[in-house]
């Protein structure tokens, strides 16, 4: 007996172990393996869906679990020995006033925090930066619109180019550089085929669609790296197509700037950098 308790309590420690690295790691940005839950917020609009889909939560349990004792009070009250001589009643009002209204006082609890929520991630009026991402097969390109003729692509780094620290299938070769504590938007099309651009940690998930312009914003609250990947099935390298944003302080994303203009200035055209890259991915 002593054994089995040993044991219970040895795979608990590793099971809360497991959980605060996965936590950890998620905080960082990232989806880590054993997660329970959504990843950390890191925008206004995400710590808005997070308490959404808590609320949610809630009021799916409480009905679950109104729905389940009401079939247990059933099978054990009117089973057929219990109720030998069922009732003959056809109609109730009051419980048919009471099931037609307490949905639709439910509904409407559901339905004004969720409309305030579209509301709130659909546009901002008064945006600090504008970064439009357009989807390529299979890759992602970036253009700064505030800033002339800074743009790039990212595309995924394979297994052998990756870094220390850098995630499988998750990091590019270039990354988006964004300053925290400002009101971003985003601006996102498609070059091809439907492409979906999301980033968890900032509540965004927002198709690219050929032909349209698709807005939404975030404010990053803190520094680090964050990932994302295309959420919208669009072709065979669907699963290869990560983002990676780098969030810096105000001051250092003003250093980069500078040396970004450079840099992507002197690589060339950018509509000939993304055919290069491409052909590359092809």
């Amino acid at each position: 007996m002593a054994m089995v308790k040993n044991v219970v309590a040895l795979f608990a420690a590793a099971a809360a172990t497991v959980l605060t690295m996965g936590n950890a790691i998620a905080a960082q940005g990232q989806a880590a393996p054993w997660q329970l839950g959504l990843q950390d917020a890191f925008s206004p609009v995400a710590h808005d869906m997070h308490d959404f889909h808590n609320l949610l939560l809630v009021i799916i349990t409480a009905i679950s679990v109104f729905v389940l004792l009401l079939l247990i009070y059933v099978v054990v009250r009117f089973n057929r020995k219990a109720n030998p001589n069922p009732s003959k009643t056809s109609h109730n009002t009051l419980i048919e006033i009471v099931w037609t209204v307490v949905p639709i006082m439910v509904l409407i609890a559901i339905a004004v925090p969720s409309f305030n929520l579209l509301y709130k991630g659909d546009r901002i009026e008064n945006a600090d930066m504008t970064l439009k991402a357009i989807g390529y097969q299979w890759y992602w390109g970036y253009e700064y619109v505030d800033e002339d003729e800074l743009a790039f692509e990212a595309v995924m780094l394979e297994d052998d180019e990756l870094e220390e620290g850098q995630p499988r299938l998750l990091a590019t070769d270039n990354v988006i550089v964004l300053p925290i504590d400002t009101n971003i938007r985003l601006l996102v099309t498609a070059e091809d085929v439907l492409h979906s651009w999301a980033m968890p940690a900032f509540g965004v998930k927002l198709d690219a669609v050929p032909g349209r312009l698709n807005e939404t914003w975030m404010r990053i609250e803190k520094e680090g790296m964050y990932y994302g990947q295309c959420s919208e099935l669009c072709g065979a390298r669907h699963g290869f197509m990560p983002i990676a944003v780098k969030a810096v302080s105000k001051e250092d994303y003003k250093k980069w700037l500078v040396e970004a203009k450079k840099e992507f200035a002197s690589a060339g055209d950018p509509a000939t950098k993304m055919a290069d890259a491409s052909a590359v991915t092809q």
